[in-house]
């Protein structure tokens, strides 16, 4: 596998529930992961705080507010929970919402400003205990080279396909391996990319404690379905590393068939 050629080893990794929801409900949410928990055992959670590139605002008034303690106080004390701001926060803003995080045991505070703004997530974190993570939108060498030298995030989190493959992921999953930071890659669904980001993380020395696993169905990305065998699933709160050779799937002829090609020339 292709685990095995990074000088990994194919085994269950830990994963955590990744919702995407904004447009959900406190209490719906907390019903959702409960019921995730029993039917799969997770024992991490990641939820939506503030609005995506929402300059301070909530997706509705007190959302925010109200989600964080509701979460915690329906899964209990015995689970991660970690947040996502989609770039919503200026500094200030950020800063106060990671006290109410800290409050109640949230671990993982996710691109809590503007991500080109790395000033701005640098004041963040310098401020906060708990980690405050990035780096999913960034595709360039040279700026992952800055995020990492200004320990812009205490994680970080590459996202295989948005930086271009394997090998550039390796790059930086090592750059930070030498400053001494954890990489927990962005795989927001169940695509491909969370196949190759399962081989990715079973042989990094710097892996982070889980691998992202996206919770959405075919209402939220119906077109994750049909494209290869077998499918990933979660067991105890864990997803296998694919142990067949190369990626240890086979895509489904049919998806290719269906599929809209395009070569795209630059001038």
């Amino acid at each position: 596998s292709v685990c095995e050629l990074l000088g990994g080893t194919p085994r269950p990794l830990r994963v955590y529930a990744s919702s995407m929801k904004r447009d959900i409900t406190p209490q719906a949410e907390a019903e959702r992961f409960l019921r995730l928990r029993d039917e799969f055992g997770y024992d991490a959670f990641k939820f939506r705080v503030g609005k995506e590139c929402g300059h301070d605002e909530d997706e509705w008034p007190g959302r925010t507010e109200e989600i964080v303690p509701e979460i915690r106080k329906a899964l209990g004390d015995e689970v991660a929970l970690l947040v996502d701001g989609n770039s919503c926060y200026t500094p200030k803003k950020a800063i106060s919402v990671g006290r109410l995080l800290e409050d109640n045991g949230i671990c993982h505070f996710e691109e809590p400003c503007p991500y080109w703004e790395l000033e701005w997530t640098k004041q963040v974190t310098d401020a906060l205990k708990l980690d405050v993570t990035g780096g999913e939108q960034d595709c360039d060498l040279s700026t992952w080279k800055r995020i990492i030298e200004m320990r812009t995030v205490d994680v970080v989190q590459p996202d295989v396909c948005y930086l271009g493959g394997l090998t550039r992921t390796l790059k930086v999953a090592e750059m930070a391996r030498q400053a001494g930071i954890p990489c927990t890659p962005h795989s927001a669904n169940l695509s491909l990319v969370t196949v190759f980001t399962l081989h990715l993380m079973g042989a990094l020395e710097n892996a982070g404690p889980y691998v992202e696993f996206s919770i959405e169905g075919p209402e939220y990305y119906p077109w994750q379905y049909d494209i290869y065998e077998p499918t990933l699933a979660a067991k105890d709160g864990k997803v296998q590393i694919p142990e067949a050779p190369g990626w240890g799937i086979e895509i489904n002829p049919d998806f290719l068939e269906k599929t809209k090609y395009q070569i795209s020339t630059l001038n």
